[in-house]
């Protein structure tokens, strides 16, 4: 039931360097943590966005993060948006923006393509996944140019989603990207 610790790499990230400047995880995605991130993102647990947000909103000020131009969450595909009601990753973005007096819009990232939910597949397929999954609305290209980008996700288990946003970002001509995550799938998993 611990938290994460600042600034821990994972062993992967190690042995490779990810996309991302940085990644922030407020919690390991370990008991009881996973049951109550399953129940906001699949089960409308909407009430959990307050008591998550402050772990996280802790986990940056701990972290002592620098602030990005743009907070964007990773998208859903329209499917997976009908499923669900709502994108938890952006109800969690909406809030901190607010809160941090960030900017942060649905609309800048798209996800071209929906494969299978990556949690349904084994870590080595994750990648291929989504690669290409991903751009930037190719109208709005200039307002990210040159800027700092934080993503945000609920959880990060091989990294696969957000190393392939942040691809698409600095292919898009972002300066700089971190993630930041509710929960990190701990090494030993």
């Amino acid at each position: 039931m611990r938290l994460a610790t600042v600034d821990s790499p994972c062993l992967a990230c190690l042995r490779e360097q990810p996309p991302l400047d940085r990644c922030v995880a407020a919690l390991d995605y370990a008991f009881p943590w996973d049951r109550l991130l399953q129940r906001y993102k699949f089960h409308q647990g909407i009430e959990l966005r307050r008591p998550l947000l402050d772990l996280l909103d802790q986990s940056l000020d701990a972290a002592e993060v620098a602030m990005p131009d743009w907070l964007l969450a990773v998208p859903l595909s329209e499917q997976r948006l009908r499923e669900r009601g709502y994108n938890q990753a952006h109800e969690l973005a909406k809030a901190l923006a607010q809160r941090r007096g960030l900017r942060c819009d649905a609309d800048l990232l798209q996800r071209l393509r929906q494969g299978p939910s990556q949690s349904s597949l084994p870590l080595a397929e994750r990648k291929d996944n989504v690669k290409q999954s991903f751009a930037v609305e190719p109208s709005r290209l200039a307002e990210l140019r040159g800027t700092q980008v934080a993503l945000l996700d609920d959880v990060m288990t091989t990294g696969a989603t957000l190393f392939e946003l942040a691809r698409s970002l600095r292919q898009a001509g972002v300066a700089g990207v971190q993630a930041w995550v509710l929960a990190r799938t701990p090494a030993a998993q």
